[in-house]
């Protein structure tokens, strides 16, 4: 079976796309190449690869990329919107592409105060991001069975 490509988008890349990434990988990557992007890319949020350490899952090694890496370079057969942002530019920016999914996920980021405010928080959107993930590559590999 060729691998079906995936790409996750959100507005800064720092995050939620960087978590769904790994885990796309961790559950699909036998049946997606996948790929994330951001809109106006930063950087990876520390407190993301903290707690995806927590989970077993080593996201130190990936950087956030510009959409625009991929615009003209990469035809995908998904793109996963997980902000609100990145989904109502999606069809600007890909148009043509034959599912778009919206997962509009919290930011995390946008959590104030102390480290003590802001992990619980990347926990809980981390855990929405898994299941989520791990549920859509069952049903995906359903589909292709």
């Amino acid at each position: 079976m060729s691998k079906v490509k995936l790409l996750i988008l959100c507005t800064q890349n720092s995050a939620r796309s960087q978590i769904a990434e790994a885990f796309f990988n961790k559950y699909g990557q036998d049946v997606l190449e996948v790929y994330s992007a951001g809109l106006e890319p930063t950087a990876v949020n520390p407190y993301a690869v903290q707690v995806m350490q927590e989970s077993g899952v080593d996201i130190s090694g990936q950087r956030s990329k510009s959409v625009k890496e991929f615009l003209g370079k990469q035809a995908f057969g998904y793109v996963v919107a997980v902000c609100k942002q990145a989904e109502s530019r999606c069809p600007v920016i890909f148009p043509g592409v034959p599912v778009v999914l919206s997962w509009p996920f919290d930011d995390p980021a946008d959590t104030a105060g102390t480290e003590a405010d802001k992990l619980p928080v990347f926990r809980r959107v981390r855990d929405e991001i898994e299941a989520k993930v791990k549920a859509w590559v069952a049903d995906y590999r359903q589909q292709q069975a």
